[in-house]
């Protein structure tokens, strides 16, 4: 629209400005008959072989109603572009311009979902169930999961909830691909299991394991797994408190160092993997804290450093190898109407480890009347106020450990060594 206006200015403002010799004069359109035969022999001959018509130079009006049609055909050219030049530009208004390009931080996090998902799978339950009316043997579906690829050996590790009941188990690749898993073994009291699937080395991508002895509450969080059966779903969050304790959904065990994330957790993501924003593991999300079972902003996830050591041992010998002490105790909330503060001890069997060293269970006498057994009061000089505590003391011995534990036992107080032996093999 500019260069139309541009053009119609300056040839209206140079036309009366015009070099002489670039405008029309009588001399210059008056030729006569000797000038036009002097240029041109033959023409001249020809126009004076006509005796009836003779050449006569056109008025001067003529030239100035030519000139003035010549301007007018240029400003109608001229308006016609500038017009046509507007309705684009306003057009151009309405055009749908591309989107922006992503910003840094979307970027990362496009990559690191693109990179970890060919790691992320889907665990399905199947339960045997007989058909009232057939009787014929069925499997359905009575539950679901995430989990993640641990090596190219075909390792897929998951919650133990997910996989708790099952007669059958399915892992689902990335690509959709399916395949039956066996069990290698599992660990209730911290909620882990380890999976392994016959698949195509090509098709495993084990996921980036790094470390959570160093995280910072505020550092960005990435949740990848499958809620309510979706496929593959990226929650954001941070990490909103360390050092969380919650209990095992199996035995009720405490979990220790558990990290706390707002990052969106929903039935259906226990099992996949909480990563940092490097992409690297750093948790395994296991539970939320929600009265109505959807994601309410706290969402639990049991440290790598944690998991790590329980998936080398169940790798290697299908089980953990964690010390016992070999008893039964009574609920904390029946110990507090005691009046008495420690762990009551209601069955210690003779061949496990307590029962060995002499810590004496809860009976009846011959009158019906309930006499108590031991409380345990402290382990190594380590208080033990319920259970949680005992299990947090046993959680840092090892098998073949001897523990001092102090008991109450009527109206004193005992000191007995107790040998610390590995948990029974379950089924």
């Amino acid at each position: 629209m500019a260069a139309a206006h541009s053009f119609f200015f300056f040839f209206f403002s140079t036309y009366p400005s015009l070099p002489h010799r670039f405008r029309p004069t009588n001399s210059t359109l008056s030729i006569s008959r000797t000038a036009f035969a002097q240029r041109n022999l033959h023409t001249a001959c020809i126009v004076a072989s006509l005796p009836h018509r003779t050449y006569s130079p056109p008025p001067e009006s003529v030239v100035n109603k030519f000139l003035d049609s010549l301007v007018v055909l240029i400003t109608s050219v001229a308006l016609s572009v500038s017009v046509f030049v507007t309705d684009v530009d306003s057009a151009a208004a309405f055009v749908v311009t591309p989107s922006r390009k992503l910003q840094t931080d979307e970027l990362a996090t496009v990559r690191l979902f693109q990179e970890n998902t060919p790691s992320v799978v889907y665990i399905t339950n199947l339960a045997a169930r007989q058909d009232a009316f057939t009787l014929d043997v069925l499997e359905v579906p009575q539950g679901s999961g995430s989990g993640f690829v641990w090596d190219k050996k075909g390792h897929v590790v998951t919650n133990y909830h997910v996989i708790r009941g099952a007669s059958d188990l399915r892992v689902t690749l990335a690509d959709q691909t399916t395949y039956d898993a066996k069990v290698v073994g599992f660990d209730q009291d911290k909620d882990v299991a380890v999976l392994r699937i016959d698949a195509p080395k090509d098709k495993l991508r084990p996921i980036p394991v790094g470390v959570s002895a160093d995280l910072l509450v505020g550092q960005k969080v990435y949740a990848i797994g499958n809620p309510f059966g979706l496929d593959h779903t990226l929650t954001t969050g941070v990490i909103s408190g360390l050092r969380r304790e919650i209990s095992s959904a199996a035995t009720g065990r405490p979990i220790q160092d558990v990290i706390q994330t707002d990052a969106a957790i929903n039935p259906g993501n226990s099992g996949g993997p909480l990563l940092d924003s490097s992409g690297n593991l750093i948790g395994i999300n296991t539970a939320i804290y929600s009265p109505s079972g959807a994601s309410s902003g706290v969402g639990f996830s049991i440290p790598v450093d944690t998991v790590g050591g329980i998936v080398d041992q169940l790798v290697q010998f299908g089980k953990v190898t964690r010390p016992i002490l070999g008893i039964k105790f009574a609920p904390d909330k029946s110990v507090e109407q005691l009046g008495v503060s420690g762990v009551l001890v209601l069955d210690a069997p003779p061949n496990g480890p307590a029962g060995k060293a002499g810590l004496q269970s809860t009976k009846r006498d011959t009158y019906g009347r309930l006499i108590l057994g031991d409380i345990i009061t402290s382990v190594n000089g380590k208080k033990v106020v319920n259970g949680s505590d005992l299990y947090r003391i046993l959680d840092q011995c090892k098998v073949g450990d001897m523990v001092t534990v102090e008991v109450l036992r009527g109206d004193h107080v005992e000191k007995i060594p107790v040998v610390l032996e590995p948990k029974p093999d379950e089924s």
